[in-house]
Order: structure tokens, then sequence, then C-alpha cells
């Protein structure tokens, strides 16, 4: 597929400003592209009011219904008064609109600076907007939106990256430790048997804008039903000591609001694991958009392949250890 070729080629400058004129604004012809790889994130000026961010989804990765139930989760959440960033609706109460070839979403600026996760005060209001977030995201269950699990994350992921990517001289040692490793993960998954909510499902520091004091959470697109501790697992770093002290404070905020299942502090590093081999699997899908060679170089090189594998057989370790323990 040549860079002419691919579908997001077609979102000039003209037509992001026809799209959103089309939902009934009026652009000042200020655009700026936001990091965004898997969709397209444009802020766009507009004339007599704030800059408005025009999300336009990747063509064929989810359907309307499950873009949809996003949104009405985001809207749940915002109902509530969380700090969740969600799409405008217009005055019919529609958040997904069509242009062209694109299905696109407006959402309202929101600024912020990253998250401090080495400041306890910080965790606690974390703990603390977690635990709301997750009394309503049980509260039902998603219809149309996937469920993180081990097939899909992990069998699927190694199948499509053993089959197409990984070089010759890897293959077997990538292959034996991949077999190990998703067998281990599962062992754990049948272990604990955890309570499967709705959650933001990929809540990085990337997706946390501090402002005011406070989180403002934003792109839900990979929100899906998992277990609560996907979305806290990702806030712990360092040492198993400093990582318990995280969790404490985090805790202290969360089980104001919601209950945690002890048991599921077992699938930290499974959780990890399935993350590591998915994150692998979605560049090399993604590599025939131009802008994924550009930004991920570093991706399928002899290096990479090699500091990959080296990543896996330490993550089979990991497994074996013991796991945080509530405080």
């Amino acid at each position: 597929m040549t860079e002419a070729s691919h579908p997001f080629e077609k979102l000039t400058p003209g037509f992001i400003m026809d799209a959103v004129e089309s939902r009934g604004f009026i652009c000042d012809c200020r655009i700026l592209a936001l990091n965004s790889y898997e969709n397209r994130v444009y802020q766009v000026g507009i004339e007599d009011g704030e800059p408005l961010i025009a999300k336009f989804y990747r063509p064929l990765r989810w359907t309307d219904e499950q873009i949809l139930e996003e949104h009405r989760f985001s809207h749940e959440l915002t109902d509530h008064e969380l700090p969740v960033v969600a799409p405008l609706t217009d005055a019919e109460g529609k958040s997904l609109f069509h242009y062209g070839d694109f299905r696109f979403a407006l959402y309202p600026r929101r600024g912020g600076r990253a998250p401090e996760f080495d400041n306890p005060g910080n965790l606690l209001i974390m703990g603390r907007t977690l635990g709301r977030l997750h009394r309503i995201g049980a509260a039902r269950p998603f219809k149309h939106r996937p469920r993180l699990d081990c097939r899909s994350f992990g069998h699927e992921s190694v199948s499509f990256i053993s089959d197409r990517f990984i070089p010759s001289e890897y293959k077997a040692n990538y292959d034996a430790l991949t077999a190990d490793l998703l067998q281990k993960i599962e062992e754990i998954l049948r272990q604990v048997t955890p309570r499967y909510i709705r959650t933001h499902g990929d809540l990085h520091g990337g997706n946390i804008l501090w402002r005011n004091e406070g989180p403002n959470i934003v792109d839900l697109d990979d929100a899906r039903m998992a277990p609560a501790v996907q979305d806290i697992w990702m806030m712990l770093s360092g040492e198993p000591g400093a990582r318990m002290a995280q969790l404490t404070e985090i805790m202290e905020g969360y089980e104001d609001f919601f209950d945690f299942q002890p048991r599921e502090l077992l699938l930290v590093e499974a959780l990890r694991s399935l993350r590591m081999l998915h994150f692998a699997a979605w560049l090399a899908r993604r590599w025939e958009d131009p802008t994924f060679p550009i930004h991920f170089s570093w991706f399928n090189t002899v290096r990479f392949w090699g500091e990959h594998i080296l990543e896996l057989r330490e993550q089979i370790a990991a497994l074996s250890e013991p796991p945080l323990q509530m405080p």
C-alpha cells in the first residue's frame, strides 16, 4: 500500500474543515494535528469560539454500535460528574457523524499536564476517581464492545507476529517463549476468575491530563470489559516497595466508592504481558499506515525483536513472583 493510497491521506485540511463545518461550525483555518496513531485527531479553530477536537476514526476498526456504546459510557460518566472528556452531541442527541468515507466525533478541548504518579496526593485523587468510574462501570455490561482476554490480546497477537513478522532466526525462540507465557497467563486467569466490568481499558499517563489539581480522563477508544485492575496497574511503577506504596494511596481513595477484589492483583503481570504482546501485534498490523514507520522506526528491526524476546523471558519470570498485596 502506498502512502497516497492510504485512507487517512484523504484527511486534508480542507476535508477536515468541511467535515467540522458540516455540523454547523465555522472554522478559522487553524488546524493542529495531535498525537494519535490509531485514529487521526486534530485541534480545529472555530470562529468566535473555543477550538474543538475532531477525531476521525480508523476505517473498519469499530462498528458504529461499538463507537456509540463508548460514547454512551462517556456520557454516563459525565452525567455522574466524573472528569471524563465526552464527545459533543447535536440538537438531536447524536455524537457520531459521517462525512465522506469517514466517521468522526467532536470534543471540547481540555488542556493539562502529564500526571505525577510519584505524588501521593495525586494517586489518592486517581483512586477516588477510578472507584467512582468503576462503580458506574459495574452497573451494566457492554453489549457490543469486546472483552480483554487471552485469546484476542494474546493468542491472536502471537499468531500474527509468528506468521508474518518475526525474523526467521528468532521464530523458534519466539514460538516457544510465547507458548509458555500464554499457558502461564491462562493458568492465572483460571485461578483468579476475575469480575469483568466496563473500564477505560487504556489508562496510561498519556490519557490523563492533570489540570486544576485534578485529572481529565480522555480517549476511551479502547474501553472494554476487563478486570478493574486493568485501569490501575499502569499507574504502578518501580521496585515492589514503591509499587506497594503507590497501591496503598490509590486504594485509600478507591475503596471509598467501590470494592476492589484483592485477588485481581495476581493479574498485574499477566495483563502487562498481554499488553506487550498486543502492542507488538498492533504495530505490525498498522505497518502499512505511513505514519507508523515514521514514528516507530525502531520497530521490526533485528534489535527490536531481540529485545522483545528478552522482555518476554523476563515476563515469564515475573509471573512466578509473589504478587502485590492489599494494604
